[in-house]
């Protein structure tokens, strides 16, 4: 059996265009559908402290989205994570948080039995970083982090299912690399992870992402569907005047 992966809501709303109410950024939702299919269909996976219309607004977009035999359970709650926790009694011991500043780095073992439920606060794509992460750090819970560099929600999440249910250590994960030329002929090329891969979307446009990512086969970072045509349109909007 999988793990359950819990998202404890951090991001603000914005404004539902025509109903008054508020709802997710899209690249929120688009994240946090991503992290269903990054999750497999042996786990699960928890959206916690939600505000009512945002919690609405997610389970009905997540539940129409394409269905697949390979994407994971959710459950979308106003609830703070530890309300569910005492709801499930899972003990505070039993739940690891995501931290970058946690003092020990995620390792396969921690996937043994040690943990049932992984936490991510706040959103970790955050650039510059704001460290929401905090409100949790206070609350007690075991910590790991998954290296120094930045990443985005459902990358993190997807890093800690590789961790700890396919036991590959941080440093064999596929993410994103780029070649590196030699100063002399003498030396070999080298590989190295490229932390701040860009989005291409034509001849004349692109994006650079500071963030560590995952590989496709391809090579290029795993991106959630639909978020790369997000990304151009914020780009197209913002030359607008």
């Amino acid at each position: 059996m999988g793990f359950t992966y819990v998202v404890e809501h951090m991001e603000e709303d914005e404004p539902a265009s025509g109903s008054g109410g508020k709802t997710l950024p899209r690249w929120v939702e688009l994240e946090y559908t991503h992290m269903l299919t990054f999750a497999g269909s042996s786990s699960s996976v928890l959206f916690t402290h939600l505000s009512p219309s945002a919690s609405s607004s997610l389970a009905s977009s997540l539940s129409a989205s394409s269905p697949s035999e390979d994407k994971a359970r959710f459950e979308s709650h106003t609830k703070s994570v530890m309300s569910l926790m005492d709801e499930h009694e899972v003990p505070l011991s039993k739940v690891c948080l995501l931290d970058p500043k946690a003092e020990s780095e995620l390792e396969p073992e921690d996937g043994d039995g040690r943990f049932e439920w992984f936490l991510f606060g706040g959103i970790l794509g955050d650039d510059p970083p704001r460290d929401r992460t905090a409100e949790l750090r206070v609350l007690g819970f075991p910590s790991r982090r998954l290296g120094p560099v930045q990443m985005t929600t459902d990358t993190a999440l997807g890093v800690t299912k590789i961790v700890v249910e396919k036991k590959i250590p941080l440093d064999e994960i596929p993410y994103v690399v780029c070649l590196i030329s030699p100063r002399h002929r003498d030396e070999p090329l080298t590989l190295v992870v490229q932390d701040q891969p860009t989005i291409t979307f034509n001849a004349r446009e692109s994006v650079e992402m500071p963030f560590r990512y995952i590989a496709d086969a391809k090579g290029e970072p795993r991106l959630p569907p639909g978020m790369k045509e997000h990304l151009q349109e914020d780009l197209n909007q913002s030359f607008e005047f």
